[in-house]
């Protein structure tokens, strides 16, 4: 299916897509291969914004992300992240419908109000009731997929912790980190479709309100560690909230990046992002 209604499967290169995450596993739309997937690509493709710093858009159609995330070995926010991984469930049989999430995560004391920009999946398996939800494109995994049922309350996904609660006609998940339970966001059922996924986008990647447009933002979850690379601070987290931070210095952006975030930038690229004036202050 290629028109806006769907994904793209059809036109994913699904052997290259497989290779990238490191799935050598079944192919069939099973709930143990959604984990499975889930568990590989969220610990193997990091998330990255280095593009828009770079001066340079993100397209959303799937050559595109292809190119940049499979061929390239790059990475991508949750917009990129969501329509690759649909177009691979959708490939593989999977049911599978966008939704969109207001992000609480850091502004929910606050009172603030993100729009609703952050892309998740609902997907269904051809032979299970049961509906769940896929988030490879927030930065701090799940590793797995969770179910969207009411009772669903406090659970644990390896060794990270969340929560999920039913508000009303809304979702809000949390998760358990450094500063202990927090928002991370909200979301409803409400389907969207690529071309919604194209509105936000653009207002993420070029809106001087974006959180995307002013300084790099990185992160690459594994299984017993997050890693998060906010303008010029490396902070490493542990699924018990403790955690460490130290500031670099511009030069050793590209170690960093090629070292813990697995991403190597061409050298002008590189000599680009440690010369770049994006710096608060």
């Amino acid at each position: 299916m290629s028109d806006d209604h769907g994904w793209q499967g059809a036109e994913l290169d699904l052997d290259a897509y497989l290779a990238r995450i490191g799935y050598d596993g079944p192919r069939t739309a099973s709930v143990e291969t959604l984990r499975a997937l889930v568990r590989a690509h969220t610990t193997t493709i990091p998330f990255e914004n280095l593009e828009i710093i770079l001066g340079r858009g993100i397209p959303l159609d799937l050559a595109s992300l292809q190119d940049k995330m499979i061929r390239q070995r790059r990475g991508g926010y949750c917009f990129e992240n969501a329509a690759l991984f649909a177009a691979a469930l959708e490939r593989l049989g999977f049911g599978v419908s966008g939704l969109s999430g207001r992000v609480t995560y850091g502004v929910a004391d606050t009172g603030a109000l993100r729009p609703a920009t952050h892309a998740l999946l609902r997907v269904t398996t051809p032979d299970d009731d049961r509906v769940w939800i896929c988030d490879v494109g927030f930065g701090f995994g799940p590793l797995e997929p969770y179910e969207l049922v009411d009772s669903a309350g406090e659970f644990a996904l390896g060794e990270w912790r969340y929560r999920l609660e039913r508000r009303a006609d809304q979702w809000v998940m949390f998760q358990f980190g450094r500063d202990g339970w927090i928002d991370r966001y909200t979301f409803t059922e409400n389907p969207q479709f690529r071309i919604d996924y194209a509105v936000g986008n653009h207002f993420v990647s070029t809106s001087p309100r974006s959180p995307f447009t002013t300084r790099p933002f990185l992160q690459r979850f594994l299984p017993e560690v997050h890693y998060v690379l906010d303008d010029l601070t490396l902070i490493t987290e542990y699924p018990d909230g403790t955690g460490t931070s130290r500031d670099l210095d511009p030069t050793e952006l590209t170690k960093i990046l090629g070292e813990t975030f697995d991403i190597d930038l061409t050298e002008t690229d590189a000599t680009t992002l440690a010369t770049t004036p994006w710096r608060r202050g």
